[in-house]
């Protein structure tokens, strides 16, 4: 039977999830946070399609992404968890800032902004609970060009 500590646990979980990007911890933080295999789904803002791969190769991938910018700032809110026995689904609100060098913005927008919705889910393992899947749909965004890799990277 699920405890207010689940829930509790569960939030903090998005909560480390941000942590990864914002704080550029790619080393101790993704294995607090996915599991082994993690099922990605984030087609409404770079295209490709939803895809599991293993955790080692999916930090190396968030590691290059979020090389480019100086600073990122996700804010996650709105949490509705449901808990059912050693599974549970988060649907949270997210407004996500990531922005580039000044140098990389030549003048113009230096911020790439997006705004919408994770609809993740968890599972409970023998060290606490873990994404097994994360989707992020996108309601809006702002200079998206931003989100590509700086020229010669």
């Amino acid at each position: 039977m699920p405890t207010p500590t689940d829930r509790i646990e569960l939030i903090e979980l998005m909560g480390r999830y941000a942590d990864i990007a914002d704080l550029k911890d790619f080393t101790r933080l993704p294995s607090l946070v996915y599991t082994d295999s993690v099922t990605l789904d984030f087609s409404s803002v770079m295209g490709l399609p939803p895809m599991t791969v293993p955790l080692n190769e999916y930090v190396q991938v968030l590691s290059r992404s979020f090389a480019p910018f100086s600073a990122t700032h996700h804010a996650i809110t709105g949490h509705v968890v449901e808990i059912d026995g050693d599974r549970a689904t988060l649907h949270a609100h997210v407004r996500a800032e990531h922005w580039v060098p000044k140098e990389r913005a030549d003048g113009g927008p230096d911020r790439w902004l997006v705004v919408g919705f994770y609809d993740n889910e968890a599972v409970r393992t023998p060290h606490g609970w873990r994404l097994s899947s994360v989707k992020l749909t996108a309601t809006h965004q702002e200079n998206a060009h931003l989100s590509a890799p700086a020229p010669g990277a």
